[in-house]
């Protein structure tokens, strides 16, 4: 498809390099269109925060993921050739806080998945794996092997967690409360923290397609067939999932809870963006998996 017609008359046709950062080989795209002209990737942009308008080429032999946010179209050409090239493509929510797709793993991407699988299989290893992510987020070592009482200590630290944080932000705290059942029969606080943690799943979904990861060899969660992605997620519970929803609930106050998702979504891809929160989790991934592939994507 030609990008002639496309934001017509407001573009520069200067067809310049697009901007490219990330280490770990992930470009975000939103507002524009992509496809490929004479065996060439290109999007040309309607102009947004991140990206000017234009028409950028894309270097796509340098990339393992295209994450196409809001106001995005595709052409069939641009699906060939990444599967050609084995570089993955995902619709997002804008920051990353929705993924709708699933796409499969790339080419040469094995390596995550084999070390994930051997750890996953060997239950000495696995308990060896959940202690690391435990300690990660309360920060000290939890000696025990017994996965039933690390998830028990799990429960009282998040306890007193959920109180000193919402304490921080202001909020009134009356405990934990969900019903699956009925998700909305719940207190501000604790609506902000259901949407808020969706955010941040949706942030790991990304994160654990990006690498190549097995989405269902949870450490901690089973039976869930994204249970390494709730894994991933809750590592970073006390450090952004909660201080993102207390930090709306509490100046949202005011604002009837219907529009509370909303705030938080908007909150949740700003905060995304800000503390490179994908980048982040890909990095505790290898960490965890004990896969070592700095430079893959420089």
């Amino acid at each position: 498809m030609s990008s002639g017609s496309l934001f017509a008359g407001r573009l520069g046709r200067a067809r310049s390099r697009i901007p490219y950062t990330d280490r770990h080989g992930l470009l975000w795209l939103s507002r524009g269109n992509l496809y490929v002209d004479d065996g060439t990737l290109h999007f040309t942009a309607a102009g947004s925060n991140e990206m000017e308008a234009g028409d950028y080429a894309i270097p796509y032999q340098r990339l393992s993921m295209i994450l196409l946010g809001p106001g995005t179209s595709v052409t069939h050409d641009v699906l060939r050739i990444l599967a050609r090239h084995g570089t993955l493509l995902a619709a997002i929510g804008q920051g990353g806080v929705k993924y709708y797709t699933a796409p499969p793993m790339g080419q040469g991407r094995s390596d995550i998945a084999r070390s994930h699988a051997r750890l996953w299989a060997d239950e000495d290893q696995r308990v060896r794996v959940a202690r690391r992510m435990y300690g990660h987020r309360f920060q000290a070592a939890l000696p025990h092997d017994d996965i039933s009482v690390l998830r028990g200590i799990e429960g009282s630290k998040l306890k007193e967690a959920y109180r000193i944080i919402a304490h921080q932000y202001g909020v009134e705290w009356k405990g934990r409360r969900y019903d699956r059942q009925n998700p909305t029969d719940a207190d501000r606080p604790n609506q902000a923290i259901n949407h808020a943690a969706t955010f941040v799943e949706a942030a790991a979904d990304i994160a654990v397609a990006a690498v190549g990861a097995l989405p269902p060899l949870g450490f901690i969660h089973e039976d869930s067939s994204n249970a390494f992605t709730l894994d991933i997620a809750d590592m970073w519970r006390t450090e952004m999932t909660l201080p993102l929803a207390f930090s709306v609930a509490a100046r949202q106050d005011k604002v009837p809870d219907s529009m509370l998702e909303r705030e938080l979504r908007y909150e949740a891809a700003k905060w995304f963006r800000k503390y490179k929160l994908i980048p982040e989790m890909i990095d505790r991934i290898k960490e965890l998996l004990y896969v070592d592939d700095s430079g893959s994507h420089s």
